[in-house]
């Protein structure tokens, strides 16, 4: 498709978009912040795999705030379809208006022309866009098809041949073609594998939980009314709660909750009390929840057999 212009021709380097993306919250290492710069500058879909809560999502809706352009999201489902993704006829209004119609004629005693009455049905008016259609109208904006994975192979085809030439056919009105593509960042948890055609047409990143150092910066940016104590005693918890084999380790948004749900309640570091009151909003299952806590008793009850602090990242 080539270099993306207009919008994107103030993100000239990927410390640019690094830094835009700080400005709207979104703190990017060198491999997100480069790949989201090669995105906006061929025109490429951004293909973001990884664990659930780190960051993909995110990454999405941040681009849409730096771009100052509108974040058109696709969320997949099983059994989604086409019509789910491109458009649909609002039948109830084409309904409303054919007995409109019918009604003015019978007033006026005319004969209706059934191939206008048809017409008039299907047109623009009565056109219900979707996600994917949408975007293709709207220029410029952000697409984010969020949780292809779980989508089926069928859709994925599809998805392949409308990222490959941003056109859409409706029959009753003709092509929709892009005037400007759409910025596309689709996401999957791999909870199975996304063919290769459909990868192949996009750029990759896999996406990692952050370490232990920016995690803080990441709650530091998003909370910065919490204190720094708090800040790296969370940031140490988490990082060693997801290396504990818990079913849903806490992503980054789970330790933002976590960190705020500890700052309301009072709390200036992070104990076994503070902890326990408030792991519904770091952890969802039962099984997570105790799993935890042993782990957080073992590293607090170890840190302060050796003389160490709770908040020291190692």
């Amino acid at each position: 498709m080539g270099l993306a212009g207009g919008f994107a021709d103030g993100f000239t380097s990927p410390d640019v978009v690094a830094d835009a993306l700080r400005e709207v919250g979104y703190l990017a290492d060198e491999s997100v912040a480069a790949a989201a710069f090669l995105a906006l500058r061929l025109n490429r879909p951004l293909f973001c795999e990884g664990e659930p809560g780190t960051g993909k999502t995110a990454l999405a809706q941040s681009l849409s705030k730096a771009l100052d352009c509108p974040l058109i999201r696709l969320q997949c489902h099983e059994g989604i379809d086409a019509s789910a993704a491109l458009y649909d006829w609002d039948f109830p209004r084409q309904l409303m208006h054919l007995r409109a119609v019918e009604a003015a004629g019978a007033v006026n005693g005319e004969r209706l022309d059934s191939s206008a009455v048809e017409s008039s049905l299907y047109s623009e008016r009565f056109l219900l866009a979707r996600p994917i259609l949408k975007a293709l109208q709207t220029s410029p904006s952000v697409l984010l098809i969020d949780e292809i994975d779980r989508a089926d192979d069928e859709f994925e085809a599809f998805l392949l041949e409308v990222l490959t030439d941003y056109t859409i056919s409706i029959p009753e009105l003709g092509e929709f073609i892009a005037q400007r593509p759409p910025i596309v960042i689709l996401t999957s948890n791999r909870t199975r594998e996304v063919h290769d055609a459909l990868k192949r047409r996009c750029l990759y990143l896999w996406l990692d939980h952050p370490d232990a150092v920016r995690q803080v910066e990441i709650l530091r940016s998003a909370l910065p009314e919490v204190s720094e104590r708090l800040t790296r005693d969370v940031a140490a918890a988490v990082t060693r709660l997801r290396s504990a084999g818990l079913i849903k380790p806490p992503g980054t948004a789970e330790a933002l909750d976590w960190a705020q749900a500890l700052h309301v309640i009072g709390s200036t570091t992070l104990d076994l009390n503070s902890a326990t009151a408030t792991m519904g909003a770091a952890l969802k299952y039962r099984e997570d929840a105790e799993t935890a806590l042993q782990t957080l008793r073992e590293w607090l009850f170890a840190d302060v057999a050796q003389g160490y602090e709770p908040s020291a990242i190692s």
